[in-house]
């Protein structure tokens, strides 16, 4: 992968992350620890976060990498974790 591409990858999960935190703050609630969170399955099942990201579990990855949000566990998978609670940091 040449250089320029993998600065625009890297632009692009950016750009996603902050996405996602966005959607986070529009659908979550804040949390007895003054963290805005929301569920999995509630980000999931979200039209608007469908449309938006393509690899929703990935993005996640990503952030929770980068220590930006939290959340239990490694991989999220539908229906499974629908009420695994994901929180900004």
């Amino acid at each position: 992968m040449s250089h320029d591409m993998e600065h625009r990858v890297k632009m692009n999960v950016e750009h996603e992350i902050q996405l996602l935190v966005g959607e986070i703050n529009r659908l979550g609630t804040e949390g007895a620890d003054g963290k805005v969170q929301v569920t999995f399955g509630t980000l999931f099942n979200d039209e608007k976060c469908a449309n938006i990201f393509e690899a929703l579990v990935g993005t996640l990855r990503a952030a929770k990498r980068k220590k930006i949000i939290s959340y239990e566990g490694e991989l999220l998978l539908q229906g499974v974790h629908d009420k695994v609670v994901i929180s900004i940091l």
